[in-house]
């Protein structure tokens, strides 16, 4: 299959090419195909979330277990109703305070959305992202577009189109390249079907952002960093995700024994003819020695932090390494988000120093 790439830029959004892609695209989708598309979290790899053949053939071009629930995308708010059984409060809440935008809401489905879109369950999960080009393409296609990462399933997630290509070129139809992703980690997941509104997967919108509009909010155990021997609520959590293929080790405690600890490591993985990587911060980039030393930014930001990790995974895999070391980041706000994804990349390896 040849897989069609169309670049869509500020600069070009409103010319006539621009629309005829997406137009193009969202054709696609209607009658079955796939296209791979950018929102501010990462980009999704779409097909017709109300069309089951579509989203086998999501799981097909992932990889990815069919019991892991696709998310469903949606544009407008009046598009939520038909979709669920019912609209609570709660979800009123949310999204007038964070649609569009990088959340998703968890509630009991309608009888239009098939099983292969929810991997079996009786719950979907919905978001509207803010990115233009996004609602422009779920407008096209019809409304409702399901939408997991475009990435090989268990790889880091792309923040750049060239990464949707060397994962899944010849395997889908078309590519929206938007540039990079500004948010660059997944949305948060919060679960509405439970007594108190509980957040299976951290992101941008962080537990204080959500408590300080629904008060009460818990978080699923299973994704703090103590929970890693825990089943997670969310069927798709309990899957290797992010890993580069390199094997990431993360090494926790204060900075100075870090360094040293890393750098111990690293020439030890030379003197053995390892090529060797890094994940640092601004502040210590200078003080390590390996083959390729990457900063995820300012440790006192966590935005940046989280913009930048799937970028510098894929990174380490251009570069072929052979084994990483990561810092330890704060586990709070959207740090915790980013160790989430970190200790799932290094497959809750961590060693305390």
């Amino acid at each position: 299959m040849n897989t069609e790439l169309f670049t869509i830029t500020d600069k070009n959004r409103d010319t006539p090419a621009a629309r005829a892609a997406v137009q193009r695209a969202g054709n696609i989708l209607r009658a079955g195909g796939l296209v791979a598309f950018p929102t501010e979290t990462v980009y999704g790899l779409g097909g017709d979330a109300l069309n089951p053949e579509s989203s086998r053939r999501i799981y097909a071009a992932k990889g990815r277990p069919s019991d892991n629930p696709l998310i469903v995308h949606i544009c407008r708010w009046e598009d939520l109703a038909p979709i669920v059984r019912e609209i609570p409060e709660t979800a009123e809440k949310l999204g007038k305070a964070f649609w569009p935008g990088p959340l998703t809401m968890i509630l009991e489905k309608s009888d239009r959305v098939p099983g292969e879109t929810t991997g079996g369950l009786s719950t979907v999960a919905v978001r509207m992202p803010s990115d233009q080009t996004a609602i422009s393409l779920i407008r096209e296609a019809g409304g409702y577009v399901a939408a997991p990462s475009a990435n090989a399933s268990g790889r880091p997630s792309p923040t750049l189109a060239k990464y949707v290509e060397e994962d899944l070129g010849g395997k889908i139809e078309m590519i929206l390249d938007g540039g990079q992703a500004c948010i660059g980690l997944e949305s948060t997941i919060v679960d509405l079907t439970e007594a108190v509104p509980t957040i299976l997967r951290p992101g941008y919108i962080t537990k204080e952002m959500l408590s300080k509009v629904l008060g009460e909010v818990e978080t699923d155990r299973a994704i703090l960093p103590e929970g890693s021997d825990i089943a997670p609520k969310a069927p798709g959590m309990k899957y290797r995700h992010y890993a580069p293929k390199a094997e990431l080790t993360i090494i926790a405690g204060e900075e100075e024994a870090v360094v040293r600890r890393i750098n111990e490591l690293a020439m030890e993985a030379e003197r053995r003819g390892y090529r060797s990587g890094v994940i640092a911060t601004n502040a210590t980039l200078g003080r390590y020695r390996a083959t390729l030393i990457k900063s995820a930014g300012d440790r006192a930001e966590g935005a940046e932090t989280a913009r930048e990790l799937y970028r510098i995974l894929r990174e380490f895999d251009e570069a072929e390494v052979d084994v990483i070391w990561s810092e330890s980041f704060a586990d709070d706000g959207i740090g915790q988000a980013v160790m989430n994804r970190l200790l799932k990349a290094a497959g809750h390896r961590v060693e305390k120093v």
